[in-house]
């Protein structure tokens, strides 16, 4: 694995025990936002939902979001708790970039509870018959755009850029969410698009007549790592084995990053926060094999030291498993740091006056940068 397990000798017996239900206290209906219908994310949410009514007598509401937008306005709005989400829809959120420049958002103080690192991979897809077997084969090929989703597109960027190219050298097709960017696929409407090994699309794709390649990502070129990281620095390396036409057998050489993420508004109340962490930790053996991917929430995979906060609740639950280090707290420190920073930035851009919606993007992004920067912050993106 790509992520520093945690000692066993630190989790120690508290894992040995059982779960007293009782102390964990939860409402009686929680509602989450996921991916679409299908997606390896709604089956995990559906799974914990499960585990949650059977050991807790608590319903989990699932509610599938197309893209990022629709995964965070609930959040946003307080019509649900929590999100199993992707990067998109957590830290290029919390970054205010892409749909996230918008007048309308700005840059969102969230909160991870968990992370999920799975054996699988997000990363490009392809059909098998459009023969890419690395990322320069892409050169030419048709390459799926999801319509408000800056994650998914973001991500190809990035893993363009691992081979020197750009949108510019593919060709671009539009599509109005992820279900129907992958039923594209199989269609010959598209040769790649960007998912989760483990989706049920990708097991579809592998099923059908055109098959299903995963184009690789070296681990040793480290030029075509350094364009990554400049793009998208939550990716790091990883031999992916879970996923259709993938197995411990047939690794693949790739990139990823955690998914989903188990992410709140920092608003969220703390005990909340706390017994959702603990429902999710506490529970892992009830809800670990009921769909591919759950493994990745295993307490003994987490890493506390990503690129967004954990939540006070959480971090309490973790202080009290001997988990939080000293370490962790300062990069966490840091990452709240980030957010004020940001925000402070925003203030600064929508107190001016704009031409219009174009010109307060590039003011924002300008703005952006230049706080952070003078922070001594890295701004990852700069327009």
């Amino acid at each position: 694995m790509f992520m520093r397990p945690i000692l066993a000798a630190a989790l120690g017996l508290w894992l040995a025990g059982p779960v007293l239900a009782a102390d964990i206290k939860l409402p009686a209906t929680l509602a989450w936002t996921a991916y679409d219908v299908g997606s390896g994310g709604y089956n995990q949410a559906v799974a914990i939902g499960n585990a949650l009514k059977n050991k807790l007598g608590v319903n989990l509401r699932v509610l599938p979001g197309k893209n990022d937008i629709s995964r965070l306005v609930p959040i946003r709005e307080n019509k649900v708790q929590f999100s199993a989400n992707g990067v998109g829809g957590s830290y290029l959120a919390q970054e205010g970039v892409f749909d996230f420049a918008e007048k309308d958002w700005g840059p969102q103080r969230l909160r991870s509870l968990l992370l999920n690192n799975s054996d699988a991979l997000l990363t490009i897809v392809t059909a098998k018959d459009a023969n890419v077997k690395t990322m320069a084969d892409l050169k030419g090929k048709r390459v799926a755009w999801v319509v408000g989703a800056p994650s998914l597109n973001q991500n190809i960027t990035a893993l363009l850029a691992f081979a020197n190219l750009t949108w510019n050298d593919v060709q671009k097709v539009e599509f109005g969410g992820f279900g129907a960017a992958m039923t594209g696929l199989i269609n010959n409407q598209v040769d790649a698009a960007f998912s989760s090994t483990i989706s049920g699309q990708a097991f579809q794709i592998a099923s059908s007549p055109r098959g299903i390649q995963y184009p690789t990502v070296p681990h040793n070129d480290k030029e075509g790592w350094a364009r990554v990281k400049k793009v998208a620095p939550f990716f790091v390396p990883f031999m992916g084995t879970e996923g259709a036409e993938m197995s411990k057998d047939k690794p693949v050489e790739a990139a990823t990053y955690p998914y989903p993420v188990l992410m709140s508004a920092a608003s969220i109340d703390a005990d909340l926060a706390y017994n959702m962490t603990r429902a999710m930790v506490e529970l892992f053996n009830d809800y670990k094999d009921g769909a591919p991917g759950n493994v990745g929430w295993d307490i003994k995979r987490q890493v506390f030291d990503w690129v967004m906060p954990y939540h006070d609740g959480s971090i309490r639950y973790f202080k009290e498993k001997d988990l939080w280090t000293a370490a962790h707290r300062a990069h966490n420190d840091g990452l709240l740091k980030r957010q004020d920073v940001l925000a402070a930035a925003w203030k600064d851009v929508t107190a001016a006056k704009h031409a219009d919606d174009k010109a307060f993007v590039a003011a924002w992004m300008k703005t952006r940068a230049a706080h952070l920067t003078k922070a001594a912050m890295e701004p990852v993106w700069t327009e």
